[in-house]
């Protein structure tokens, strides 16, 4: 940062901070806030922008090199006339960042004068070209596309600090997404009733950046596909730089037919959910006593001043009044052991957690209920 920049940003702080100081408040006889005076002024030249950070950002997508690099890897257009496909796809991806839920906001950005002046361009693509440039699309083009991505983002790490690189964490879920539309192909009916799609996500947890996505039918199962997709990020990772990987993903990615490919890599753990299996349950419930332990979760934060005083639940009363069910839970206990699932070649840690949880009606404990959660770990 440039030294200039960073002593207005050091001022602006202690002015803010000093106007937020509660020890110098006196008794007053008028209210905070007392504007009376204000006057708006209207300049030819001067104008605004609701989405300042535009500019910024599309300089950053040439400083490092992606706009270049999708120019030169993508090629779906015979001529340009005028638009590149940069233009297209960086008009479909800032139409999201300033806030546009489907390609018809692009108008909107069409017609912002002070938005195409942050760009620097004369006109952007309206939303039916940029519908047209999508169907040209093939699922080799969106490969592509993801490489050009994560080529860029290993540039990007490349001037992060060396404790940046000490592991990645890959996080993979699916999420069903609904569309209002009845003639988009490849949409189905999911598991919950609604319309849409269910596409699957990788994102790298320490940056919160998506590493690679797939768009599936709606009823599609959550772990579709997604060992070759923990494939291709593993390899970004590690030509990323990164020294560690470490994989999580619930119930549904606990693929067993590939923890041994994934085991043998010496730079690489994994954390998955596996579901309470008549099995695995037997064998929690032949655990000795002693194999217990209590399970002690960190405090989600600390408090830095002091703690309130909690207030009453009212949530809870009214539920007791209702006489509604309710599960309490009263104690988490965790053990482990090892176990090998049918499709693999070792056995693994099995870490499972086994929670007493209470039924309630009202003000009646009904019964103890004991629920366990298992966790493949490497």
């Amino acid at each position: 940062m440039i030294k200039i920049f960073r002593s207005w940003f050091t001022k602006g702080k202690n002015r803010i901070e000093r106007r937020l100081d509660k020890s110098k408040d006196t008794m007053t006889f008028e209210p905070m806030f007392g504007a009376s005076n204000i006057q708006y002024e209207v300049c030819d030249k001067v104008h605004s922008i609701a989405c300042g950070g535009i500019g910024a950002i599309h300089l950053l997508a040439r400083r490092i090199g992606l706009i270049d690099a999708i120019d030169q890897q993508l090629h779906k257009l015979k001529i340009h006339m005028p638009y590149h496909e940069s233009d297209h796809v960086l008009n479909i991806a800032y139409n999201a960042l300033c806030g546009g839920t489907c390609l018809q906001d692009i108008e909107l950005r069409r017609n912002d004068a002070n938005f195409l002046d942050a760009l620097g361009a004369r006109r952007i693509p309206d939303p039916t070209t940029s519908g047209d440039f999508c169907r040209r699309f093939t699922a080799a083009d969106v490969e592509t596309l993801i490489n050009v991505f994560n080529d860029t983002r290993r540039r990007v790490w490349a001037k992060q600090p060396k404790d940046f690189f000490d592991c990645a964490i890959i996080d993979m879920d699916g999420t069903i997404t609904e569309t209002t539309g009845s003639c988009k192909q490849g949409m189905n009916i999911a598991y919950n009733g609604v319309w849409g799609y269910h596409p699957l996500v990788l994102s790298l947890a320490n940056t919160g950046e998506v590493l690679s996505v797939v768009n599936r039918s709606g009823n599609r199962p959550s772990h579709e596909n997604a060992a070759r997709e923990v494939d291709r990020s593993l390899m970004v990772c590690f030509q990323g730089g990164f020294r560690k990987v470490l994989l999580r993903g619930d119930t549904d990615f606990s693929q067993t037919e590939h923890l041994d490919g994934w085991d043998i890599l010496p730079r690489v753990r994994f954390i998955f959910g596996f579901n309470a299996v008549p099995k695995l349950v037997k064998i929690a419930d032949a655990l000795p006593k002693k194999a217990w332990r209590p399970l002690k979760r960190p405090a989600r934060y600390q408090v830095k001043t002091r703690p309130r005083q909690r207030p009453s639940k009212v949530k809870d009363r009214i539920v007791k009044e209702r006489k509604f069910d309710t599960l309490r839970l009263q104690s988490e206990e965790v053990a482990e052991f090892t176990y090998r699932p049918v499709a693999c070649r070792k056995a693994y840690r099995m870490v499972v957690i086994r929670k007493n949880i209470t039924k309630e009606k009202g003000e009646k404990a009904l019964f103890d209920e004991i629920r366990y959660f298992f966790y493949y770990v490497a």
